[in-house]
């Protein structure tokens, strides 16, 4: 499998604002956006890009459902079938004192299997190196990227000047 370059061509914003504009004014404008990068999330971003939701709390709900039965069976066979003693004047089989532990297990498992699926859906994990556009983008500059096969090197250059973008760069992604 060969990998290609892709010459990208992009502008920073100081302001999430002015980005948000520049995003609804290529959209207008029927601009083909790559990517943005922003340092933190951004209130109606999502809409704007044609993103739609995510569907992380399905397998959130799922890893918790598999937690609460891991506990509940678990402790079911344990006190009826495995090691039924009666202490405290408990009945074998008590569901009121099930609920600590299967709180904590639907919580553990809820939390590890979402970390782990985030990690494979979003490419991350260990040796995994993705290339970044500009440092800044990670601390205090919003980014709007234009692919330059998809989009006219002098057309994103100018839009990116037109909205307000206070510096705008090139680089070839492998």
């Amino acid at each position: 499998m060969a990998h290609t370059n892709r010459n990208v061509i992009y502008g920073l914003y100081d302001d999430e604002e002015i980005m948000l504009t520049a995003i609804k004014e290529a959209n207008a404008q029927h601009l083909e956006i790559m990517d943005v990068y922003t340092p933190f999330p951004v209130h109606g971003l999502d809409p704007l890009l044609g993103l739609s939701e995510s569907r992380l709390h399905i397998a959130g709900f799922i890893y918790g459902l598999l937690g609460t039965l891991t506990a509940f069976l678990g402790m079911t066979w344990i006190f009826t079938k495995d090691w039924p003693v009666v202490f405290g004047g408990k009945p074998h089989w008590s569901v009121p004192a099930f609920i600590p532990i299967t709180f904590e297990l639907t919580v553990l498992f809820a939390a590890i299997g979402m970390t782990f699926t985030f990690y494979i859906v979003c490419g991350l994990g260990p040796g995994v190196t993705n290339e970044v556009l500009d440092d800044r983008i990670t601390d205090d500059k919003f980014c709007i990227a234009f692919d330059e096969s998809e989009v006219d090197s002098a057309k994103a250059k100018s839009f990116l000047s037109s909205t307000g973008a206070s510096e705008i760069n090139k680089k070839i992604l492998s």
